[in-house]
């Protein structure tokens, strides 16, 4: 009996060892599995990151082709054409400024109405 136990025994201590490398084997693994998850995640926001800059590269030199048209070379012209857009800024004002000290002064309204006048909805949408 003594030694069947024995020989039991010793088969299972012999296979001991085998369970923990086996058991080793299995969290070495899964752990590899999150490395090579993370390594994969890092790697596609490398990659989306790596898109956003080229794409943002392609606008810049968009927008640098198109800036480029607007300018000839000829001082005066180049002058020119960087005033045009403030001066009708400013032309479209003068006369939305006009338009609104004429109708204050006309004389058959009073002041009151002359300033609801003044201040309708198209005005506030402005």
């Amino acid at each position: 009996m003594i030694t069947l136990i024995s020989a039991l025994l010793g088969f299972a201590g012999s296979m001991v060892p085998e369970v923990l490398s086996l058991f080793r084997d299995h969290t070495d693994r899964k752990h590899e599995l999150k490395i090579l998850e993370m390594q994969l995640k890092q790697q596609a926001q490398g990659h989306s990151e790596r898109l956003e800059e080229i794409r943002l590269q392609g606008e810049a030199s968009e927008m640098r082709s198109l800036y480029k048209t607007y300018y000839s070379g000829v001082a005066w012209v180049d002058a020119l054409n960087a005033t045009v857009r403030p001066v009708l800024a400013y032309a479209f004002f003068l006369l939305y400024a006009g338009v609104k000290c004429l109708q204050l002064s006309m004389p058959e309204v009073g002041f009151e109405a002359a300033l609801l006048l003044l201040w309708s909805e198209e005005d506030q949408a402005i």
